[in-house]
């Protein structure tokens, strides 16, 4: 397959594609397609020349087999989008799949190309040709990195968590890596422990089909919680065009009747009827902005609810715990997607604070083992136990993603939460 033709079809996807989604689904859609596609393609165009140029006939023969492959499975899942709906697997393993790794190598590579570019210039400057050339092979980095995060993207790490919410300033927590069956090994339950499975950010659509999301909460509720708490973001654009398939994914939430309580993220409030009807359907009470008491064998719970606002947070987190008083006795648990709005809850005013969103960090190297994410600067708490007084933030990496077309060393979460209840003031 000759290189310029496919130049050609990479300039011609980048300008047609927009105008497909643009024509028929409105131009949001439209300006979304095209900054994607111009922020992935042209870069994977680049690296492909560059090693198509020094690869033998029969392999530069496959790596054009390659690229036209990821070219037109992306063309083809974005046209898609515009008519969003949950596909088939077929579908998803050929086309949106490959298609989004296609992308996310892209995008990937701009940035690498530009750290490279400093030293490719040098490297001119001095006649090191030789050596230039050697250099080609490194641009293939940010597409292994793609290739390697799909298994990532797919999975989710098992854990147990346990931390305490006992004293000041103690952050502690301890992670245990185990495989579900592990997990559900007959351990004596400790005194005033509260067991908790978090769902967050499940994201129904190509990377968590109906099956896979419905497995993964049955065996997430086999593992004996005394709560499942839900904290928003359960479509995409795919789940929300498929009526009814939200609610045959939470269906197993039936088996915990009255444990099990969600809040509304930000991409709830795209499909609110369709998320409410899940959820109902689910027997999950909603907490819009409300308070919920709950017994369980840990002791008696308070759970507040904070709905998603993109606006007037520093306003509505006291006034919503204002109007939720603390309940003497009770552990005080507040729902609330967005982490970087811990920084609105009053000081010591609840005992913990659950939140998603973030999937993460998304981006960063806690698959091996180290706790950076490219959010670790940021406003946004990415993962993990964060402690304000005696406040505690657990922000969970998420059930699924959504936004970058893949999660690159962050693996998503499926978790247990061992909480160690304090013993005084007021819990």
């Amino acid at each position: 397959m000759p290189v310029p033709f496919l130049i050609f079809a990479t300039i011609a996807v980048m300008l047609t594609v927009p105008l497909v989604a643009l024509r028929a689904r409105g131009r949001p859609y439209g300006i979304y397609s095209l900054i994607t596609l111009v922020l992935s393609l042209p870069a994977a165009c680049i690296v492909f020349t560059r090693i198509h140029g020094i690869l033998s006939p029969g392999l530069a023969e496959l790596a054009s087999l390659i690229y036209a492959w990821g070219l037109a499975a992306t063309a083809t899942h974005m046209i898609a989008l515009a008519r969003p709906r949950l596909r088939t697997p077929a579908f998803r393993r050929g086309i949106s799949m490959p298609g989004m790794a296609f992308m996310a190598g892209g995008a990937l590579s701009v940035p690498w190309l530009l750290v490279l570019l400093p030293l490719r210039l040098l490297l001119a400057l001095l006649g090191a040709d030789e050596l230039r050339q050697s250099m080609i092979w490194l641009d293939l980095i940010p597409a292994a990195i793609a290739l390697a995060s799909v298994s990532t993207s797919r999975g989710a790490r098992w854990e147990i968590v346990t931390f305490s919410l006992a004293g000041e300033e103690s952050n502690q927590l301890h992670r245990a890596e185990a495989t579900r069956n592990s997990l559900k090994s007959a351990k004596p339950r400790e005194t005033g422990v509260l067991r908790v499975v978090q769902i967050t950010d499940p994201h129904l659509g190509p990377w968590q089909p109906i099956h896979r999301l419905r497995d993964r909460i049955e065996k997430l509720i086999d593992l004996d919680p005394d709560l499942v708490l839900i904290t928003g973001d359960l479509l995409t654009m795919e789940g929300a065009g498929s009526p009814g398939a939200l609610a045959r994914s939470l269906a197993p939430l039936r088996r915990l009747p009255g444990q099990c309580f969600a809040i509304f993220g930000n991409h709830d409030h795209e499909w609110p009827a369709e998320v409410r009807s899940a959820l109902e359907s689910a027997g999950v009470c909603l907490l819009d902005d409300a308070e919920a008491l709950v017994e369980t064998p840990a002791g008696p719970v308070q759970l507040v609810g904070a709905d998603w606002r993109g606006k007037s947070r520093s306003e509505q987190i006291p006034a919503l715990l204002e109007n939720c008083p603390r309940r003497a006795g009770h552990a005080r648990i507040l729902l609330l997607h967005d982490p970087a709005a811990f920084d609105h809850v009053p000081a010591n005013d609840v005992d913990l604070v659950l939140s998603g969103h973030t999937h993460g960090g998304q981006v960063g190297l806690i698959s091996l083992g180290i706790d950076w994410t490219v959010l670790s600067k940021t406003r946004w708490p990415d993962n993990g136990l964060f402690v304000r007084g005696r406040s505690r933030l657990y922000v969970h990496r998420g059930t699924g993603f959504y936004g970058f077309p893949l999660r690159i060393g962050v693996p998503g979460e499926a978790s247990r939460l061992d909480i160690h209840l304090a013993t005084e003031d007021g819990i």
